[in-house]
């Protein structure tokens, strides 16, 4: 049996000590057309959200996560609640291995998307919500 493309998982196992946004979700543009991502299985336009993990054995390249949210408007985080970091979770939360030709030796790495985000705790209004599924990278 092979596993295509996304592969839903829980944002706890993932994430088991979350994670912290670093700014407001933006437009995922296309390097090609200069224009907004469209997510291929929903057609909903692609927001990206840069979010550090905070587990403390995470190595520092490996703790900068871009997460893509496929929404129809853009979501809304929480506002900052340390310095600049924003805790948030993501509903809907899928990753795709792919591997990264980089330097001498590839690398197995993670694509991360989902449908929503909202304030860590399942606190707040989730942002990113349109009733249609979404995901990213």
């Amino acid at each position: 049996m092979a596993v295509l493309g996304r592969i839903p998982v829980e944002f706890g196992a993932v994430f088991p000590h979350g994670v912290y946004a670093t700014g407001p979700a933006e437009v995922l543009e296309n390097f090609e057309t200069k224009r907004q991502e469209v997510d291929k299985e929903s057609g909903l336009p692609v927001w990206v959200v840069d979010v550090y993990d905070a587990d403390p054995a995470a190595g520092h390249k490996a703790s900068a996560i871009r997460v893509k949210i496929s929404a129809e408007v853009c979501p809304v985080l929480p506002e900052p609640s340390y310095g600049p970091f924003r805790p948030v979770e993501f509903g809907g939360l899928t990753v795709t291995p792919y591997v990264e030709e980089t330097g001498k030796r590839p690398r197995v790495a993670y694509s991360f998307r989902a449908r929503e985000v909202r304030a860590a705790g399942g606190g707040g209004k989730s942002a990113g919500r349109s009733g249609a599924d979404k995901a990213a990278v």
